[in-house]
C-alpha cells in the first residue's frame, strides 16, 4: 500500500518519535488531555491499521511507559481488558490514558469504542488504577477525547 506521506514527512514523523521516547525516558509529566493529546498525535494518526496504545503514569502524572499493545486492522483491533490490568500492575500505574486511531478518517466514537472502555474502567477500578482519558484519533481530524466528552 502507498504511504500517504512523502519520504520526507515520514523521516519527520520518525524524528518526533524519537523526541516522544526521550521524553517518556526522562519522566515527562502529563498536565490535560489536550497535552497528551498533541504530544501523542504523530506516534498513531498516520498508521493505516487500527492500533490501541496506553500510556501508563504515576501518581504525579509522570509518564511510566507507552506501549502499543493492540494492533488491528484498517477498521478494528481487540483490545483485552486482562492485558491491560496485568501490564499497569507490573509497571505499578497509579493511572492510565488510552490511545486509538481510526485510519479511516473519523474520530468518532463507536458503540464498540464506549464498551470496550467502560470494561477497561471497571477492570482498571478493581485494583484502584483510574483512566484519565480515552483519546481518538484520525487523520485530519481533531481528536476526540472521551474525559472532554463527560464519558469517563
Amino acid at each position: 500500500m502507498m504511504s500517504v506521506f512523502t519520504e520526507k514527512e515520514l523521516r519527520a514523523i520518525v524524528r518526533v518519535n524519537k523526541m516522544i521516547d526521550r521524553k517518556i525516558k526522562q519522566g515527562m509529566t502529563i498536565v490535560s488531555p489536550e497535552a497528551a493529546a498533541s504530544f501523542f498525535r504523530s506516534r498513531i494518526v498516520y498508521l493505516e491499521h487500527e492500533v490501541f496504545m496506553v500510556l501508563f503514569l504515576n501518581s504525579q502524572n509522570a509518564v511510566i511507559d507507552l506501549q502499543e499493545m493492540f494492533r488491528g486492522t484498517i477498521d478494528g483491533a481487540s483490545v483485552y481488558p486482562r492485558e491491560v490490568v496485568k501490564e499497569a500492575l507490573r509497571l505499578n500505574a497509579a493511572c492510565v490514558c488510552f490511545f486509538h486511531n481510526h485510519p479511516s478518517g473519523a474520530p468518532d466514537i463507536s458503540n464498540a469504542d464506549r464498551r470496550i472502555t467502560t470494561h477497561l474502567c471497571e477492570a482498571l477500578a478493581m485494583v484502584d488504577i483510574r483512566v484519565l482519558d480515552h483519546i481518538i484519533f484520525a487523520p485530519g481530524a481533531k481528536p476526540t477525547s472521551f474525559a472532554e466528552q463527560g464519558l469517563l
